[in-house]
């Protein structure tokens, strides 16, 4: 495997657009997209920005459009998979949620309409994983709250993404996956 660090600031559509092109330019062509970046500034219904949430939009719901319609114009002959990461949480986050939403509907719609190119495509909801923004609060009351008694790691969700590109996850097209170790869905306890 080889890896290629080509930063953009994903609020600019140009450099959005550019990524898919600059990283098949890089790598040759390329057969998996994996959605996984994103803007996150905790706000609610009264406390969010007009900047904020345009922010978010720009970041979160038009670079992956702009970024999966560039993969797809790209795919090779045996087609691709694009797999996106969500989240349901919204209360006292909701540009961050509006925006995730708004992926999971761009991301499952292409699974149908970019079907006939041989693009597969899928959204993944990880549930709580802690890569470091958990505050101790935040963390404790995560784990009392899931079955299992502990968080998703980064792993669990490389997992799924891993068999989701994989011949072995071919069949699966225009889902939204929860991988949460049963975590009750929607807001964070705290």
């Amino acid at each position: 495997m080889r890896v290629e660090l080509l930063p953009a600031d994903l609020e600019h559509p140009d450099e959005a657009a550019a990524l898919v092109p600059r990283a098949a330019e890089a790598l040759g062509s390329l057969d998996a997209l994996v959605i996984c970046s994103t803007e996150s500034v905790d706000s609610d219904t009264l406390s969010t920005t007009v900047e904020s949430f345009d922010r978010h939009y720009a970041v979160n719901v038009r670079a992956p459009w702009l970024l999966v319609a560039a993969f797809a114009r790209q795919l090779p002959a045996a087609g691709g998979s694009v797999v996106a990461l969500t989240s349901d949480h919204t209360v006292g986050n909701l540009p961050y949620g509006a925006t995730k939403a708004a992926l999971d509907r761009l991301v499952l719609a292409s699974a149908h309409e970019l079907g006939h190119l041989g693009l597969r495509a899928n959204v993944v909801n990880p549930g709580p994983v802690d890569t470091g923004w958990m505050k101790d609060e935040i963390r404790d009351s995560a784990i009392r709250a899931q079955p299992t008694g502990r968080l998703g790691t980064p792993a669990d969700t490389a997992n799924l993404v891993r068999f989701l590109l994989s011949e072995n996850g071919a069949w699966i097209n225009g889902q939204l996956l929860y991988s949460n170790g049963g975590f009750p869905r929607g807001r964070l306890p705290v």
